[in-house]
């Protein structure tokens, strides 16, 4: 598996981002005609590090990273619920908004965890497939076409797990619509700085993969 200077630094900031949209999706927000879970401010930037993972580095290197986000996420949600359940000090009177908040994330996490594993690796595997046929171009058709299809599985299977039973039937579909929307629209927005980091990446790093040999096994480790 090849290696790069700049692959630590994108590593950390994929799961950085990853588990700060876990935390805050616990409140749900509205801004203008959309509603959505707070997470959604801050996780689409996990497709744009996995879009650029993929495409300067390879599916391997991508599907060895979504792993280390899986992993980060669950010893996360563990943390939080073992907390949780933990007797508190005799004068700390904070527990239940503990649990009203970081309570609920085990939960969250797990619908993320589920969404993530299906949007990710969907994701990488569209725009790695995409860019053999193109032969490296139509970048934007890449990272937004990806997108397109990952979201799908991202969003649907985040808010059913996540929220089914706390919401009525209509709310949720309107998290799911707003969710989609407002994720798509991020990365169709930044897709200039999208453009402008992968050309740097692979200048710096003289990394460009063409997963042309790839199995796209999900579990592969190689």
């Amino acid at each position: 598996m090849q290696k790069s200077r700049n692959l630590e630094v994108i590593t950390g900031l994929f799961v950085s981002a990853l588990i700060i949209s876990n935390i805050v999706s616990t409140k749900i927000l509205v801004l203008g005609p959309l509603t959505f879970d707070g997470g959604t401010l801050i996780f689409p930037l996990t497709y744009i590090f996995g879009d650029i993972l993929t495409e300067v580095y390879g599916y391997a290197n991508s599907r060895r990273i979504i792993w280390i986000g899986f992993i980060s996420c669950l010893l996360m949600s563990l943390t939080f619920y073992l907390v949780g359940i933990l007797p508190s000090a005799s004068d700390w009177t904070l527990q239940e908004a503990y649990q009203s908040i970081l309570g609920v994330t085990p939960r969250i996490v797990l619908a993320s965890l589920l969404a993530y594993l299906f949007g990710e690796f969907s994701n990488s595997f569209v725009l790695s497939k995409m860019k053999i046929t193109t032969k490296g171009k139509f970048l934007f058709l890449r990272t937004i076409g990806s997108t397109i299809i990952g979201q799908i599985f991202d969003t649907g299977i985040f808010v059913i797990v996540a929220f089914a039973g706390m919401f009525n039937s209509n709310l949720l579909l309107k998290i799911i619509i707003s969710n989609y929307i407002f994720k798509v629209s991020v990365e169709a927005i930044m897709t200039p700085v999208t453009y402008k980091v992968i050309g740097y990446l692979k200048k710096t790093d003289n990394m460009d993969v063409y997963d042309s040999k790839e199995s796209y096994n999900p579990f592969s480790m190689k």
